[in-house]
């Protein structure tokens, strides 16, 4: 089968070109490789920027449905150290540029906003191979396979279309989060509601850290951060939860107990995720026919943008296409020409936070960063 513009990876990067193509009357077909929308966890909160998150959202006309959708609250923030010491407290007062929502929920109004049977599920790629002509062939793990005259890699971390373009490859960070829940927490967790609050809470010091956010209906949602060998994951005790659990809080031995509560008292084993990067300020050489957004093109350590940059990627390039839709070379060339500068600047800033989160002078550091005049 031959098409004009397919995409690999239904993550919010994919659907909203999809749906920006499909906004100006351009087809484009979306493979996936999970069975079905529900097929996995999407995740916790995310914090859409005035900048970039929320303009794709205007591209795409889905802005309105994007704010039935905010978290009252949620851009609260408050900042301890290990001994449970209160050192930054904002509320939230409904005026801020940072929004939250459910990833699942903004996923949901995307797929939503495509007409039926632009996200094709069950389609996991094998292979993807330059044929010539600008043109790509995919194979997928049920037998099926596509040739197309326009590839975009929305696929993630371990991107399959990646090398198409690239011959770069994520490294671990050195950095481990352990996710973990409580459910119901302001009635079977008290104390860690208490000290999370309405919306984010950072508990942080040189290496480590548990971050929290309060999400709706009573859910606290943490990662745990751990600066750790990556094999160290392999010397966990899992035999039950709460043998694991018990694990990730004897790194915090002296931690104040309303903190340790976040992690003894989880209602989920902790699954632990290694944080991978590639080489900050990724690009690439023009590759006719196919170009990457999202965490494909520019992963990088966690730092309140990857959902963002991924909406604006899908966005920018969306646009870039409906203006030269005979001319997909002029598309990406002009899409990767803004690409490459806005990610550079985002990964300089990766690297400052993860200093401010986690180095020597963590937590003051990160007080300083929420407390000093924005430029």
């Amino acid at each position: 089968m031959t098409q004009p513009i397919t995409i690999i990876g239904a993550g919010l990067g994919g659907l909203m070109l999809a749906r920006v193509l499909h906004v100006h009357g351009i087809a484009a077909t979306v493979y996936e490789a999970d069975d079905s929308a529900e097929a996995r966890s999407q995740g916790g909160m995310l914090d859409i920027h005035d900048y970039n998150g929320q303009l794709a959202l205007k591209d795409a006309g889905l802005y309105e449905e994007f704010t039935r959708l905010i978290h009252a609250g949620g851009e609260a923030t408050k900042v301890y150290d290990k001994h449970g010491t209160l050192l930054f407290a904002e509320d939230d007062d409904g005026t801020g540029n940072r929004p939250e929502v459910l990833r699942g929920e903004l996923r949901r109004i995307l797929l939503e906003s495509l007409p039926v049977g632009t996200v094709q599920w069950r389609h996991k790629v094998t292979s993807v191979t330059a044929i010539g002509g600008g043109q790509h062939l995919v194979k997928f793990e049920n037998g099926a396979e596509v040739t197309t005259e326009l590839l975009v890699g929305a696929d993630g971390t371990w991107s399959k279309v990646r090398p198409c373009v690239s011959e770069a490859v994520p490294a671990y960070t050195g950095n481990i989060y352990a996710e973990i829940w409580l459910r119901e927490a302001g009635t079977n967790h008290a104390a860690g509601a208490k000290v999370v609050g309405d919306g984010s809470m950072f508990a942080v010091a040189p290496g480590k850290g548990i971050l929290a956010h309060s999400e709706p209906h009573g859910v606290l949602h943490m990662y745990v951060a751990l600066n750790k060998p990556l094999d160290w994951i392999d010397n966990i005790d899992r035999t039950t939860a709460k043998a694991a659990l018990a694990e990730v809080a004897a790194e915090f031995e002296g931690w104040a107990p309303e903190l340790l509560s976040l992690i003894t008292e989880s209602d989920t084993a902790p699954a632990f995720r290694p944080v991978y990067s590639l080489p900050y300020g990724h690009e690439w050489q023009h590759v006719p026919g196919v170009t990457l957004i999202g965490d494909a093109a520019h992963l990088m350590a966690p730092n309140g943008e990857g959902a963002n940059l991924a909406l604006f990627d899908g966005a920018q390039l969306g646009k870039s296409i409906s203006a030269n839709p005979d001319d997909f070379s002029a598309a990406l060339l002009e899409y990767e020409k803004q690409l490459f500068p806005r990610t550079a600047k985002v990964a300089v800033e990766t690297q400052e936070l993860l200093v401010t989160l986690f180095g020597a002078d963590s937590p003051q550091s990160l007080v300083t960063m929420f407390t000093q005049p924005q430029s």
